[in-house]
């Protein structure tokens, strides 16, 4: 099913998000989960020389990469977020760029040794047109990793969120939530040649997992 998003309502929406969400003082940080020092990190990229972080946010994860001396790219669909972000981090080579990813990953030639999305524009794209974007964009054997909250169990597919609960102005958008094996064939239908999608536990029992899922060109 095909979802008709308004690119304007939503990029309202993540600026709203990115007043309340940046934090000028943030360190460098990089973690796929919610729960700070939880879980695997950037090592699931392997060793690349250039990443692209699609819905970077706050940039903080693209920060921690270019310390390392990776070549850093992100790309976000709210114009004050890029504005915070790629002030923050641009001395440490960071460049961040505003645009909607599929449109972006459409028109930019560029191409990356790792693909990225920490609970950003993985999540919410059709993960039927995304993926086979991102795999253009990948040098062969590059890597896409993403992670998020793991799927509500018999809630599939596209899911309608609202912002800032449900009292006053609709702000909306769509995320895309699946079981692991239906993340795994998405991938490999857009040709890449091996997919991994699991579910890593709370560090709290009975608490919220992230899935995680990587695939190699």
């Amino acid at each position: 099913m095909l979802v008709p998003h308004d690119i304007p309502a939503e990029t309202e929406l993540w600026d709203a998000f990115a007043e309340s969400a940046f934090k000028a003082d943030a360190e460098p940080s990089f973690c796929w989960t919610q729960y700070a020092g939880h879980g695997p990190g950037p090592e699931m990229l392997g060793s690349p020389e250039s990443v692209l972080e699609i819905g970077c946010g706050t940039g903080r994860a693209l920060a921690h990469l270019a310390q390392q001396g990776i070549k850093t790219t992100g790309v976000d669909l709210s114009p004050r977020m890029v504005q915070f972000a790629g002030e923050r981090w641009a001395p440490l080579g960071v460049r961040i760029e505003q645009g909607e990813i599929l449109e972006w990953l459409t028109t930019n030639e560029s191409r990356y040794d790792a693909v990225y999305s920490i609970f950003g524009a993985a999540w919410f794209t059709d993960p039927s047109r995304l993926v086979p974007l991102v795999h253009q964009r990948l040098v062969p054997g590059g890597v896409f990793v993403f992670s998020q909250p793991p799927a509500i169990p018999g809630a599939y597919g596209p899911q309608g969120m609202y912002k800032g609960g449900f009292a006053g102005k609709a702000m909306f958008t769509y995320r895309y939530s699946y079981r692991p094996a239906v993340w795994e064939r998405h991938l490999l239908r857009a040709g890449f040649a091996k997919a991994k999608a699991e579910v890593v536990e709370a560090p709290k029992p009975g608490h919220i997992g992230t899935l995680i899922v990587s695939a190699t060109a």
